[in-house]
């Protein structure tokens, strides 16, 4: 339940004792409180790094606009395997992150901590835990906000625990949604102890809930936002001019990361019927991932060279350019928490084709595209039709969005305010 109480700023509370008129003391004490801000130690493993520019953006942006009314250190955390054959994560792309990394509007300190793949997973909490409680110490924090169950919430727990400071865990999609075994048991012992539990959509509060035993009361669900500077209405031939695309013809984009379970499999056969009814259409595949070595196989085994391009991955502009020059935006995943990659093809007017997975159903109305259900190559084909044979008011469907990433850090340092009223949950 998103919550609702109306509270005041953490610089604008309340003193502990109570104020009596004259007593000097006692006011220059409240007055240095009131003037401190909320410090916030923010830890995640998610943040845009030079091989994987997208991963991470929205906590990006989060930390940033939190930054403006918080004093907010993000603590990175990465996971840094043996350099051996073989011994590299299958899910996502690795590359270490230097210790010296920086990122525009936030105070970030980044280090790795040593683990192996599949087989360090249980251990990794404890280890991330142990790499990150001292450095989190020195910073003394207010509260600590975890991003990603397991490891990195179970971690900042830890840390929060041994420090005797609150801890807000947020949940961002598949660190709920795919997990089983030790990681489930994990995951689980994590929102269970957390003093609050922060979710991306209503669909995941509900499986939070109901799967792993999250507290109704101290479930809260905060949607992402959009970057309203970059993701706007823009000129759809000139964006296309911009790129070097042809005025005419269709274009479907497709932003995200390059696995198996965003549905590029799927995308690739529907748009391979497509194809094959109109020598015009064309499909963009923007992003990178584990996949980006398989799909021109992918593509020319259907026969798709020329139709298909593979623009790579980019900074948000570009991606904004793209979404802008296309007549679709297309997500077919097989699982998803908020996918912000729909609120920004909204955000900029283009019609979107979704899977109705996860949180898609509470961006996605009518008035701006089409659900279908995940793994149907079928269905995909059908509603791109669809969409693309229909005239859209892209400027009506970018006025209805609105939400900004003000509003998502307003909304978290809210949370934050409600759990430093109680004492953190025992360990």
């Amino acid at each position: 339940m998103r919550d609702s109480l109306a509270m005041q700023s953490f610089a604008t509370r309340t003193e502990l004792r109570p104020h009596r008129v004259g007593d000097n003391a006692m006011n220059a004490q409240g007055e240095q409180q009131r003037a401190r801000r909320m410090r916030v130690a923010l830890v995640t493993p998610m943040l845009p790094v030079a091989h994987d520019l997208t991963r991470g953006r929205y906590i990006h942006e989060t930390a940033r606009c939190l930054s403006k009314i918080a004093d907010v250190r993000v603590f990175f955390q990465t996971l840094r395997y043996p350099n051996l054959p073989g011994l590299v994560p299958k899910s996502y792309l690795y590359g270490d992150v230097p210790d010296d990394y920086r990122l525009e509007g936030i105070d970030v300190e980044a280090f790795g901590y040593r683990s192996l793949p599949v087989l360090g997973r249980p251990l990794n909490g404890w280890l991330a835990a142990r790499a990150l409680t001292p450095r989190v110490a020195r910073f003394e924090p207010d509260v600590v906000i975890g991003y990603w169950v397991y490891p990195d919430g179970f971690a900042a727990l830890q840390a929060a625990r041994s420090l005797g400071k609150p801890c807000v865990v947020g949940a961002l999609g598949s660190d709920i949604h795919v997990r089983s075994g030790t990681n489930a048991w994990l995951t689980r012992h994590t929102i269970e102890r957390a003093d609050a539990l922060v979710v991306v959509s209503e669909a995941m509060r509900r499986s939070a809930i109901a799967q792993y035993g999250a507290a109704p009361e101290r479930a809260h669900t905060i949607v992402n936002g959009f970057n309203r500077s970059v993701f706007r209405h823009q000129d759809q031939a000139q964006a296309r001019a911009a790129l070097q695309l042809p005025a005419d013809g269709k274009l479907i984009v497709y932003v995200g990361r390059f696995v198996e379970a965003k549905g590029l499999v799927e995308l690739l056969d529907a748009f391979a019927d497509m194809a094959g009814e109109d020598a015009h259409v064309r499909l963009a595949l923007i992003g990178d991932g584990v996949m980006a070595a398989q799909l021109p196989g992918l593509i020319e085994t259907r026969a798709l060279q020329g139709r298909v391009l593979l623009p790579g991955s980019m900074e948000p502009e570009g991606v904004a350019r793209w979404i802008c020059a296309a007549d679709a935006l297309t997500l077919p995943s097989w699982s998803e928490g908020y996918p912000n990659v729909v609120v920004e093809a909204l955000a900029c007017g283009t019609p979107v084709v979704a899977t109705d997975v996860g949180g898609t159903r509470e961006i996605l109305g009518e008035s701006g595209g089409l659900l279908i259900p995940p793994r149907d190559p079928a269905a995909l084909k059908a509603a791109l039709g669809d969409v693309l044979g229909r005239s859209w008011d892209r400027r009506a469907i970018a006025a209805a969005m609105a939400r900004s990433w003000d509003d998502v850090a307003q909304e978290t340092l809210r949370v934050c305010e409600s759990v430093l009223r109680s004492a953190p949950r025992p360990a």
